[in-house]
């Protein structure tokens, strides 16, 4: 397997016009780098400094915790998730983000990180706000709970997600045998509720629907449903839409994973042994190495070793 899955893993860790973990960790980076941008001018430019920034920027874009302030603001069920503040945060969400994320990419595909990142960010804020209303003691002081901001619930749904899927996992694997993937997880709830402690109950409830939604998302997953699939199609039909050339003129999977090398690996293959070839790329592309069968790992271990 060697060469094709180093050749493969390399263009996960690069991204392609289709990654959709770096197209998360974009998004989280430019919104921070936009925020803080107009932080600075509020700062310098004598705007009411830092408590104006608060109530007239990032306000109107965190979730609050009071459903008549979030049903007047109703974007911010989505924004939130992709909002951060301070470096740490960021710098926090994304590291974690790409473990977790990357490991699940290299199992699934490209198409299950984006809807579990929405679906846990929904459930968070839900539970987020249904939180304070449950409880009258949290109730009473509502108005004084700070509103949730971060991707921390979504990772969270991408992490336990991950786990859920292959708990086995090897990281390290020169280390006597690797470490197991649900330990890494351990570290990473630990970390995550050592945080979220110093928070409110809201934040530490909505993370714990996010991890619920990872574990349910992977449960359909396994028997045969894809919850997620319905917001694929619709991606590609927007994207279709409004690219109508672009799906005639993208690279193949077999460009892809063979872009480093200088001959054509698939040249001098037969029609029936090149058809075949393309079918598993294709399947490893949309659902993951995992997805595929033991003759087709054996089919692709050999063709990584022919000189085509």
């Amino acid at each position: 397997m060697g060469v094709m899955q180093q050749n493969r893993r390399n263009s996960i860790l690069l991204g392609a016009d289709n990654n959709a973990l770096v197209w998360l960790i974009v998004i989280n980076a430019v919104v921070f780098v936009l925020i803080s941008f107009i932080k600075i001018i509020y700062v310098l430019a004598d705007a009411g400094g830092l408590p104006q920034f608060y109530t007239q920027v990032l306000d109107w874009i965190t979730l609050p915790a009071q459903a008549g302030k979030l049903f007047a603001r109703p974007w911010t069920i989505f924004t939130y998730m992709i909002t951060h503040d301070s470096v740490w945060g960021l710098i926090s969400t994304l590291l974690w983000l790409w473990g977790f994320g990357y490991i699940l990419q290299d199992l699934t595909g490209n198409k299950k990180i984006i809807p579990l990142y929405i679906y846990g960010g929904l459930a968070g804020a839900l539970f987020f706000v249904l939180t304070f209303y449950a409880f009258p003691a949290l109730r009473a002081n509502i108005g004084a709970v700070h509103p949730m901001i971060g991707g921390g619930t979504a990772v969270m749904t991408i992490a336990v997600a991950t786990t859920t899927f292959a708990p086995n996992y090897r990281l390290l694997p020169m280390l006597n045998g690797g470490i197991p993937l649900w330990v890494l997880t351990l570290i990473f709830v630990a970390f995550d509720y050592a945080t979220v402690a110093s928070g409110n109950a809201g934040t530490a409830v909505a993370h714990l629907a996010g991890a619920g939604v990872g574990y349910l998302y992977v449960k359909q997953l396994q028997k045969g449903r894809d919850p997620g699939a319905w917001m694929i199609s619709l991606a590609n039909w927007v994207n279709d839409l409004c690219n109508p050339d672009k799906k005639y003129n993208k690279p193949s999977i077999k460009q892809q994973i063979f872009y480093k090398t200088t001959k054509k690996p698939f040249e001098k293959m037969s029609r029936f042994s090149q058809q075949r070839l393309d079918e598993i790329l294709d399947k490893i592309n949309e659902d993951g190495y995992s997805s595929l069968s033991n003759d087709e790992k054996e089919f692709l271990k050999k063709a990584s070793k022919e000189d085509f």
